[in-house]
């Protein structure tokens, strides 16, 4: 049984990683289908531990392939999956894995949260990251939680894009500034930009909401910052960065001349 099972997972982490590296579809699902002949090979009441990591390479596996495809149904799938881990790993006691489990349905429920016109889904998402965030906590996995952070920015700011006013947008900012109380430019640069570009996107769109220019400024401060660590090391990240600055600078200047945010 311990052969079989070590063979059955090799098989479906090889064709999990063709699927992910490079762009194969095919393999991707049938990692996935792979992972759930797994589930019913090792049942959950007889060997949790065996179910809990082939549901969970099921759910990676249906969430990167949904990613990819236009409909919903496999992101669907990945959130079943996605949630039907948690009751186990909390028998188990295995509280990060609880934890990664809730990240993961939150990326999965934003996912389709983007793709519906209702926010119900992106709800779902901000309650999954938070609920990750009482265990991964900054004092046990500081770089966990600052990503968790991160993640919980991004569908605050993805519901507050949709509303009018700039109360999520704000709550964005916070969860982004807590991010990168870990993420410091020189712990981990690239992530650090990366929350940096998200917290001065949100900034942006505040100034642009509120008429509010020194929220501009400190967006326009953060995107000078991340053009000048990337500017030569990664041209494409500077680019994007550049292209938010313009827009910034451009509602900056209509404030100035009276024009209003536009």
């Amino acid at each position: 049984m311990e052969e079989r099972w070590k063979w059955l997972l090799q098989e479906n982490r090889s064709l999990y990683l063709l699927g992910l590296e490079f762009g194969d579809n095919a393999a991707l699902l049938e990692a996935a289908e792979k992972a759930d002949a797994m589930t019913r090979a090792f049942p959950r009441n007889d060997d949790p531990s065996r179910w809990a990591m082939a549901m969970g390479n099921k759910a990676l596996a249906l969430h990167n392939l949904g990613d990819r495809e236009q409909g919903t149904a496999r992101l669907d799938e990945a959130v079943t999956a996605y949630r039907a881990l948690l009751p186990v790993f909390d028998d188990l006691g295995d509280r990060q894995s609880w934890a990664t489990a809730q990240n993961n349905l939150g990326s999965a429920l934003k996912a389709l949260g983007e793709r519906e016109s209702e926010t119900a889904r992106l709800e779902e998402a901000v309650a999954a990251y938070r609920a990750a965030l009482e265990e991964s906590t900054r004092e046990r996995v500081p770089l966990d939680w600052a990503m968790t952070q991160n993640n919980l920015g991004n569908v605050l700011k993805a519901l507050g894009e949709r509303e009018s006013g700039t109360v999520r947008l704000e709550e964005a900012v916070g969860a982004y500034h807590a991010a990168l109380e870990e993420r410091t430019r020189a712990r981990v640069p690239l992530d650090w930009a990366g929350s940096t570009m998200n917290m001065a996107n949100a900034q942006a769109l505040i100034g642009a909401r509120r008429g509010d220019i020194a929220a501009v400024d400190a967006a326009i401060e953060s995107y000078d910052a991340v053009i000048a660590l990337f500017d030569e090391a990664a041209p494409a990240f500077a680019e994007m960065a550049l292209s938010s600055l313009q827009w910034a600078q451009g509602v900056r200047a209509r404030m100035l001349s009276g024009d209003g945010a536009g």
